[in-house]
């Protein structure tokens, strides 16, 4: 199985609440190069958080793919989300793309490739990580690659 965690693209500094941002034009530029990265890979799901910048991000990639399948807009992808909160919640999902927030992709990354979270992954925004294992377990997958747009 692949788990693909990309982090959302540039977003605007201010808005009436953190939740609320919204994609700069260079951030959608940013999410469209690593959508990119995506194409031809056998996607099964898009998981987002319910942060504007996260829908957009999903948004622009579910239209650069042709994914057919509604996102799926989930709780447990916040900022602050938690990493064995997360690996419960895949126990049934095969080749998914998360799009989610630093710090929680970060502290992902780590925790399904080291069994911690001591070493966060550093992710730019719309950076792409893409995991590959058996089962998305604590220090069980391997981390293939990390794109930064």
């Amino acid at each position: 199985m692949k788990v693909w965690v990309l982090r959302h693209g540039e977003a605007e500094g201010h808005a009436r609440t953190d939740a609320e941002r919204n994609l700069t034009e260079h951030g959608r530029a940013e999410v469209l190069r690593s959508a990119a990265h995506l194409i031809g890979q056998p996607l099964s799901a898009i998981i987002a958080s319910p942060y504007v910048r996260a829908q957009q991000t999903a948004q622009l990639v579910r239209a650069a793919l042709g994914f057919e399948a509604d996102i799926r807009t989930v709780p447990w992808l916040t900022p602050e989300g938690n990493p064995l909160e997360v690996l419960t919640k895949l126990d049934s999902d095969d080749n998914v793309l998360l799009v989610s927030h630093q710090p929680l992709v970060g502290s992902l990354i780590s925790f399904l490739q080291h069994g911690h979270q001591r070493q966060p992954q550093p992710m730019c925004t719309a950076s792409l990580a893409e995991l590959e294992g058996d089962f998305p377990l604590a220090g069980l997958m391997s981390l293939v690659s990390v794109k930064n747009p």
